[in-house]
């Protein structure tokens, strides 16, 4: 989480303890909410919420060849 706050274009990172963000997204109302993976907009939990006010959902493609799960084990000693 700390990466991606410190990203210039992102203003906040939050994590939330629902099992899913549909009540944060109604208090927040971000401008544009971002899953990554392989998945339909419409697959997109909270996406409905989002677009229902003006917002945005934007998917991101993963990246070949990258994995983040690698990336921890490798920085924690188990790859």
């Amino acid at each position: 989480m700390a990466v991606l706050a410190g990203l210039g274009a992102v203003d906040w990172v939050i994590s939330f303890p629902e099992g899913t963000p549909e009540n944060l997204l109604t208090h927040v109302k971000p401008d544009v909410l971002v899953k990554g993976g392989d998945y339909g907009i419409d697959q997109v939990v909270g996406a409905d919420i989002v677009q229902a006010y003006g917002g945005e959902v934007r998917v991101l493609g993963l990246v070949e060849n990258s994995s983040t799960t690698a990336i921890v084990e490798k920085i924690r000693g188990q790859g």
